[in-house]
C-alpha cells in the first residue's frame, strides 16, 4: 500500500518539471529546434488538409446517394 502511494505521488507533471523538460529539449535540439517545429507544423497542416478532403469526399458521396435514392423513389 505504501508503494502504491509513492507511485501515485509521481503522477502529475507541474510547471517546474515542464521547464526542465523544455531546457533539456533546447540542449538536445539546439539550433535544429525551429526546423523540427516547422516540419511538425507542416505535417500537421497536411494531415488536416487530408482529413478535410476525406470529409468532403464522404459528404459528396452521401449527398449523391441521397439524390439517387430520392430519384428512384419518385420513379416508383
Amino acid at each position: 500500500m505504501n508503494l502504491a502511494r509513492n507511485v501515485l505521488a509521481f503522477g502529475s507533471v507541474g510547471w517546474p518539471e515542464m521547464l526542465i523538460i523544455l531546457i533539456i529539449a533546447l540542449l538536445i535540439f539546439g539550433r535544429r529546434l525551429p526546423e523540427v517545429a516547422r516540419s511538425l507544423g507542416k505535417s500537421l497542416s497536411e494531415f488536416k488538409k487530408g482529413m478535410n478532403e476525406t470529409k468532403d469526399d464522404i459528404e459528396k458521396k452521401m449527398s449523391s446517394e441521397d439524390k439517387n435514392q430520392s430519384t428512384s423513389e419518385k420513379k416508383d
